[in-house]
């Protein structure tokens, strides 16, 4: 295998934006498994999480969210409890096991939980719920949702990634067809586009139109990722939750030495196996801080109900640094970087246009 043989890039350039380290958990689809205070001086709140059939230790919105939970719990004294799902049928049971349990806030990760949340806030006034990836056109008085805008930060990255490619060749996948996917996708590829024009190039985009159709498919994504590569892909962008590491693998065993992913949702450089050597740059979303500042909200009594959507502006969407990659990268990209940014933030620029 080449993650064996690969050579390693020299080490020490940025620090990751979202310097914590992974978390691996063990609650699996039970009963809601209770935390122990934290480091602060315990106070009387319960904050809790259900995470989708991907769990806490996906590299992906599951474990990043879970961080904001721990974090809430080492500077706030919340008391925590947590269920991993196994299963879609776990879901909608571990919601009600929280609010069984006298849970003051339930966190739920993902949108495959689509409107489990929303029923569960209905029946429960009295316990305040936050939403992880996944909206309502109207939000109830005890709900909170949280989106991000990462099409926005996935141009960034396809412009990142179109400076990078040696083929000239990069391309993109998904886990299913839904907007939470397709808008990295379109957003990456309009990136390209605006590389293209910026810089006289032809960097040709693959994949738009490919998905693996599930998140848990691990055979057919390392063929997917696999067949990009083979094809003269040498930058790849899976959005698939934890089945990107399956492209990750795929570069660390390929041919190439130029061969890079540009990982989804956390700090792949940090969260992915073997990412260290393979992540060119991550299309991020900052779910530990809103998770976190949604518990502090309501322990402090100032919760609003709202739909939050992170973005450049607000930071709550991002790119992670390029790490080794960043000798590789041509001069002044940064430079091009902070102004299409800043283009994005004044309404200039619509990354899915």
């Amino acid at each position: 295998m080449k993650n064996s043989l690969r050579i390693k890039r020299s080490t020490g350039v940025a620090a990751a934006v979202l310097g914590v380290s992974a978390l691996v958990l063990s609650a699996c689809g039970a009963a809601p498994e209770e935390g122990n205070g934290g480091d602060v001086e315990p106070i009387d709140y319960t904050a809790c999480m259900v995470s989708d059939e991907g769990g806490f230790d996906d590299g992906s919105f599951n474990q990043a969210s879970h961080e904001g939970l721990t974090r809430a719990k080492a500077e706030l004294g919340v008391e925590t409890r947590e269920a991993e799902s196994n299963a879609s049928t776990d879901m909608g049971p571990n919601i009600d096991q929280m609010v069984d349990a006298g849970c003051n806030m339930i966190i739920t990760a993902g949108f495959m939980f689509e409107d489990l949340p929303l029923s569960a806030a209905e029946a429960n006034p009295e316990t305040k719920f936050a939403v992880v990836d996944y909206g309502y056109e109207t939000v109830p008085e005890n709900m909170r949702t949280l989106n991000y805008n990462t099409a926005e930060a996935a141009y960034l990255a396809g412009y990142v990634a179109a400076a990078y490619s040696k083929s000239g060749k990069v391309g993109t996948f998904g886990g299913a067809e839904i907007s939470t996917v397709t808008d990295f996708m379109f957003g990456f590829e309009n990136g390209v586009e605006r590389y293209n024009e910026d810089n006289d190039a032809d960097v040709e985009v693959e994949g738009v139109d490919t998905f693996v159709g599930d998140f848990s498919n691990t055979v057919k994504a390392k063929q997917i990722s696999e067949n990009f590569l083979q094809s003269g892909v040498d930058v790849l962008m899976p959005v698939a939750g934890p089945l990107g590491q399956t492209a990750v693998d795929a570069v660390n065993e390929s041919a190439s030495e130029d061969d890079a992913v540009v990982w989804v949702d956390t700090d792949g450089h940090e969260y992915a196996n073997g990412g260290d050597t393979a992540v060119l740059t991550s299309v991020m979303k900052n779910m530990g801080l809103t998770v976190f500042e949604s518990i502090e909200q309501d322990v402090n009594e100032e919760f609003a109900s709202e739909a939050y959507v992170g973005t450049l502006e607000n930071e709550g969407v991002g790119i992670a640094p390029f790490y080794d990659f960043e000798a590789d990268l041509p001069d002044g990209l940064q430079g091009e970087l902070d102004a299409l940014r800043a283009e994005i933030i004044a309404g200039e620029v619509d990354p899915l246009d």
